[in-house]
């Protein structure tokens, strides 16, 4: 039965699906654990709004935002260039 479901052909769909599953995991505990408006404790509930400024900033402005800072919006800039830039 498992020969007919776990094909060799299948093996880059279940590569695609646990990537995105794992972003989608990585996302969630980096929201929940380091989000200033997600207040899972009720002691940090209880506090109302807060206007932490410099924490907001901190989660807004991440390392992988930082890294990709001033570069192009292109994937492989390259080969952009390469077939649209005439020779």
């Amino acid at each position: 039965m498992a020969s007919r479901w776990i094909r060799p052909e299948v093996y880059p769909l279940f590569a695609a699906v646990g990537t995105v599953v794992g972003i989608c995991g990585m996302q969630l505990v980096r929201n929940i654990s380091t989000n200033p408006e997600v207040r899972v404790k009720k002691e940090n509930r209880a506090a109302g709004v807060l206007d932490n400024f410099e924490e907001g900033e901190k989660y807004a402005q991440h390392a992988v935002r930082k890294f990709v800072r001033g570069r192009s919006p292109e994937v492989m800039p390259s080969i952009n260039k390469f077939f649209t830039d005439p020779k």
